[in-house]
């Protein structure tokens, strides 16, 4: 097994794809590059240097509380720039819903702000011709209400992702699909979900990455198979699971992955390595 600046990743894979080949590494936020927007050790870094190699790295996430310029800006406290290279399961979602349409949220700023740049109008409460549903920390039984009768009443059942935890510092809290399984109960409906790892997120990745992205230029780097995973089989890239957020070290993996490695430190060095 090879070492890597001193960490010793988990599967070693280099004979058997041509990680040169990467140009699109596209990464998940939280449990990968941060928790909690704080940076996880050697991210930053490890950033810094897959840009340097000439490749586009894309941030790819299932958050959709957050306003579009709040995340890129937080990401630039942390020394990575991200203007135009985040894309979030709110914009996902919003792309569901057509211009001129009137969208109910159940969700964070975040969603409020997609649905604004579709086009569209977002509303709190009253008729509407969707429901998006997303995290956010406000959500109680009157929210519930209003969100699940306009559904039964005719709107579409929209959803950011169905993550049911999300990451922190002090461990896994209840995530966005949480909230859903609320919604979706009450409403008696079955939601369209946009975020990783469905056809929505995946059709926008590939919008963003242009006529270069193909299985062979794009990997994906999560802390998740159920959703990083699957995500990367829906694009048909390769899937670098890392260690620092929801699968911990030692946990038992439940898919596959071309590479487990202990952080995106790890990452870079493998994907910037064959170039030298």
């Amino acid at each position: 097994m090879v070492c890597y600046n001193g960490r010793v990743p988990a599967a070693d894979h280099r004979p058997n794809r041509d990680w040169s080949a990467v140009r699109f590494v596209l990464c998940d936020l939280d449990g990968v590059v941060w928790l909690a927007r704080q940076p996880i050790p050697g991210a930053p870094e490890a950033i810094a240097r897959l840009r340097a190699s000439g490749r586009r790295v894309l941030f790819v996430t299932n958050n959709s509380f957050a306003l579009l310029g709040e995340q890129e800006a937080a990401l630039a406290t942390i020394g990575v720039p991200a203007v135009d290279d985040v894309t979030t399961s709110a914009q996902a979602a919003a792309f569901l819903v057509e211009p001129g349409e009137t969208v109910l949220v159940c969700g964070g700023p975040g969603v409020y702000e997609a649905v604004a740049a579709r086009n569209a109008t977002p509303i709190a409460e009253g008729a509407a011709d969707a429901v998006i549903v997303g995290f956010h920390r406000d959500f109680d039984y009157e929210r519930l209400r209003i969100a699940s009768d306009a559904v039964r009443k005719g709107a579409r059942l929209l959803a950011t992702n169905d993550d049911a935890t999300y990451p922190t510092p002090a461990g896994l809290i209840p995530g966005g699909g949480a909230i859903l399984a609320a919604v979706a109960t009450a409403s008696g409906s079955t939601p369209t979900i946009a975020g990783k790892p469905y056809p929505p997120m995946a059709a926008l990745v590939r919008q963003r990455c242009g006529p270069e992205f193909s299985s062979r230029t794009a990997v994906m780097v999560g802390d998740r198979w159920s959703t990083d995973g699957r995500f990367a089989e829906a694009l048909g890239c390769a899937f670098v699971l890392v260690r620092t957020g929801v699968t911990a070290p030692g946990a038992t993996l439940d898919g596959s992955a071309a590479m487990d490695l202990p952080d995106l430190a790890a990452v870079a060095d493998v994907i910037c390595g064959d170039l030298s």
